[in-house]
């Protein structure tokens, strides 16, 4: 169903504001570099710190600005299993092609609570999801069992793996068939992880070499890992400058530096420290990505 570099969106701001001009520009960016679709408002989107109009907003703008170029795969997590309720049926409603649901952080149910939430969200609104399964964010992880439980509700079609554990994939694969839909939720292992059954990337660096991303993954699913090694030689030193501090400010800084976007987050994050910022340039000059914006 989804496939390839998949961008998690960053969401531009301007004193402030929501940035819309430049939200639409990104859009138009990144169909033209390639990306196989776009994620807005996840957690790189900057979602704990919009408001929930901010955050309906954003996804009414994308699914316009995409006009059904690339798949747009609308955040909808929430911790609140009735705000996410909200979430998922708003982006159901604008015409968003699935919706990416994080396991819910910081309140820790169960297993069984996690069924009860996904099954509510299933139930609500006639839109595919995408599980989001990151441990170290959300302190709880979805194990293979329980995803397997929820792959047999129709609209349940997919993962975005934030564990780091490659082995995770050939479970889930076991657990849940091959046609579930395993997409990495971690840059810098997203080459094996498609080796072992992935399909594709959620992807933060790609907010900043989209068309980088979008050949690495394409060589992958045409089964050419020597080429895409290539493409990981030059991107693994932007994966890892980029979350020295919070990925969402050293991927804004980096798009900054490429005329894209403005560097401006919202607090609590602030803009990355010199020592990163110059980190981060050397990795982009690493990936020749100064030279292809003058070109």
């Amino acid at each position: 169903m989804f496939k390839g570099s998949i961008p998690a969106l960053v969401t531009p701001f301007k004193d402030g504001e929501l940035d819309l001009v430049t939200l639409k520009k990104l859009v138009d960016w990144h169909v033209a570099q390639g990306s196989n679709g776009i994620v807005p408002v996840g957690t790189t989107g900057e979602s704990p710190t919009l408001s929930l109009r901010e955050h309906e907003i954003v996804v009414e703008e994308v699914v316009k600005y995409a006009a059904g170029r690339i798949p747009v795969i609308a955040g909808a997590g929430a911790n609140n299993t009735k705000e996410g309720v909200r979430l998922i049926s708003h982006a159901a409603e604008v015409g968003a092609d699935a919706a990416l649901v994080v396991t819910p952080y910081y309140n820790k149910p169960t297993q069984a609570g996690l069924i009860a939430h996904y099954t509510a969200m299933h139930d609500a609104a006639e839109l595919p999801i995408v599980i989001y399964n990151i441990p170290g964010r959300s302190v709880i992880d979805m194990l293979p069992t329980t995803m397997a439980e929820l792959a047999k509700l129709e609209r349940i079609v997919g993962v975005k793996d934030a564990t780091g554990k490659l082995e995770r994939v050939a479970f889930t694969r076991m657990l849940c068939g091959a046609d579930f839909c395993q997409l990495s939720g971690e840059d810098a292992t997203a080459v094996g992880f498609n080796a072992m059954g992935g399909v594709g990337c959620i992807s933060v660096t790609a907010n900043v070499a989209p068309k980088l991303c979008a050949e690495m993954q394409a060589a992958t699913l045409a089964g050419d890992y020597a080429k895409a090694l290539e493409y990981q030689d030059l991107l693994l030193p932007l994966h890892e400058a980029i979350f020295i501090e919070p990925g969402v400010s050293g991927a804004k800084f980096a798009m900054s530096e490429l005329g894209l976007c403005s560097p401006e987050v919202r607090l609590p994050l602030l803009e990355p420290s010199e020592p990163v910022k110059e980190k981060i340039r050397a990795a982009m000059q690493h990936a020749g990505l100064y030279e292809t914006a003058a070109a």
